[in-house]
């Protein structure tokens, strides 16, 4: 099934990326060294993710962070002129406008679209620079010993390694330090696509930084499986999180918190196997990856969970699939007594842009002892 998925991923990329390179060169004047430049950039552009991902232990992680950063961006970059010229054609067949000019042997053409990709690619890299705070008010009938609300900052999908650095990692515990919270739940995806760029980078000192009232929390993604599973968590051992692999643990006497393992492992525990054991007169926090069967949440008594994965998309359209595919690709969702919490992520995989979505980190308040 992997193998089909990843063959059908390269059979689509290959197709938008041989449309976006026929019609950028066919815009062009017949001019063979700007045509030529145009044929080499974009093959090269398009190759650069494969060989980041497939010589990562080859390359020398300065190398292979640049290709990475190239071909993910690439990606993003064909998708908004792949739509564009998809645009074009459908207005060129229906005879809606006379643009058969612009779109062949035309400078104006080929820099208009050149330009106008450019812009939004702009503008998806600062609106990613911008993190959301989203806070959240939640109640549960259960109550614990203090009486005190519980102050929860959730995050997702850090994505840390080739793309995203210790600096950026920097300013995100600044973010969530300043809420000074009981507890940090992270779900899933800390890693991106190896564990070499961290392990250089210095990362693990630097995720001990984060601070929290009744420490620090993770489940499994499935980029950590993607990374090594076995090296994702000897890299985890060093960072001070406590990783939950189909695992709960009881905090203060007063919650629990369960870490499922993800779905990417087949041999994975049932929601009812971790729960069934647990008192249920006192909350229960689920932390999961992957925001499937969210009837479960509800039918086992979990008080909170909380999930990412979806990345709500990153971009639009892709944004509208995920929703197709998710009973709830980003946002809050309550079920019966049971609150569901699915982040779009602080972090995002690949190119850094942010088109039509957020990144976020969630602050949720949950209160004790309360029906509402």
């Amino acid at each position: 099934m992997k193998t089909f998925q990843f063959l059908l991923m390269l059979l689509i990329l290959s197709g938008i990326n041989f449309y976006v390179i026929y019609r950028l060169v066919y815009m062009l004047p017949a001019i063979l060294a700007a045509r030529g430049t145009v044929l080499v950039v974009g093959i090269l552009a398009f190759l650069s993710f494969f060989l980041s991902f497939l010589m990562r232990d080859i390359l020398p992680v300065g190398i292979a962070s640049c290709l990475y950063k190239i071909g993910t961006s690439w990606i993003v970059i064909a998708l908004y002129f792949a739509l564009i010229f998809l645009l074009f054609d459908i207005i060129r067949i229906t005879g809606l406008l006379p643009i058969g000019k612009i779109l062949h042997k035309s400078w104006i053409g080929f820099g208009g679209v050149v330009g106008f990709v450019t812009l939004v690619m702009i503008f998806g890299y600062f609106n990613y620079q911008k993190k959301d705070r989203v806070e959240l008010n939640i109640s549960t009938a259960k109550g614990v010993a203090t009486g005190a609300p519980l102050k929860i900052v959730a995050i997702s999908d850090l994505h840390l390694g080739y793309s995203i650095g210790v600096d950026e990692l920097k300013g995100w515990i600044d973010l969530i330090n300043k809420e000074n919270p009981d507890v940090v739940l992270i779900a899933g995806d800390l890693i991106d696509n190896a564990v070499q760029p961290l392990e250089e980078g210095g990362f693990a000192n630097v995720l001990k930084t984060i601070k929290a009232k009744y420490g620090v929390y993770m489940a499994l993604g499935n980029h950590e499986y993607i990374s090594g599973v076995k090296e994702s968590e000897e890299f985890l051992q060093k960072t001070g999180i406590k990783v939950l692999r189909d695992e709960a643990k009881l905090i203060n006497n007063q919650f629990y918190i369960v870490g499922r393992d993800d779905r990417a492992y087949f041999g994975r525990k049932k929601i009812w196997d971790l729960t069934d054991p647990l008192d249920k007169t006192k909350p229960i926090i689920v932390i999961d990856h992957q925001p499937f069967e969210l009837e479960e949440v509800e039918q086992f008594n979990v008080d909170l969970q909380v999930s990412g994965h979806t990345h709500d998309g990153q971009v639009w359209p892709i944004s509208l699939i995920t929703k197709a595919i998710y009973e709830k690709s980003h946002g809050y969702l309550q079920k019966g007594n049971s609150h569901i919490y699915v982040t779009s992520g602080i972090g995002l995989w690949g190119g850094k842009y942010r088109i039509g979505t957020n990144s976020e980190y969630a602050v949720i308040n949950m209160n004790f002892g309360q029906t509402h």
